[in-house]
């Protein structure tokens, strides 16, 4: 099905390989390769546009928790883009950001980190992401 699914949406890889992939019912983005983070990452650098970075994985309970809130978050602030990674499939982009408890939301503007909110609290990121949008 998935790869069916990336043959309509002209993505190509295995499922596993797909980046950005985002589900129909959300503005947030998941990567599921370091090198396709990397390229994604070092394009937005260029832009002036917030980045929210939830690092999460799938066998964490606040993370499940925080995802609808993340993804309803993602359609209200349209102006802000959305990412979601798996630490277990990239330990190496979460080590070079310092995460070490999840979920942890990094906010980024051109590369660098402006704010963060470890955990899951709901009122913490909205403020922020309110606060960086600009």
């Amino acid at each position: 099905m998935g790869s069916a699914l990336s043959s309509l949406l002209g993505s190509s890889g295995s499922p596993s390989e797909d980046s950005p992939s985002s589900s129909e019912s959300s503005r947030v983005s998941t990567f599921h390769s370091a090198p396709r983070w990397q390229l994604h990452f070092n394009s937005v650098k260029e832009t002036p546009k917030l980045m929210v970075i939830d690092f999460s994985a799938s066998w964490c309970g606040p993370c499940k928790f925080m995802e609808p809130f993340l993804n309803e978050m993602a359609a209200k602030f349209t102006e802000v883009e959305f990412v979601k990674l798996d630490v277990d499939e990239l330990p190496d982009v979460a080590q070079e950001f310092g995460v070490q408890a999840m979920p942890t939301f990094v906010l980024v503007k051109q590369g660098k980190e402006v704010d963060r909110v470890v955990g899951a609290r709901k009122d913490e990121l909205e403020k922020k992401v309110e606060k960086n949008k600009c």
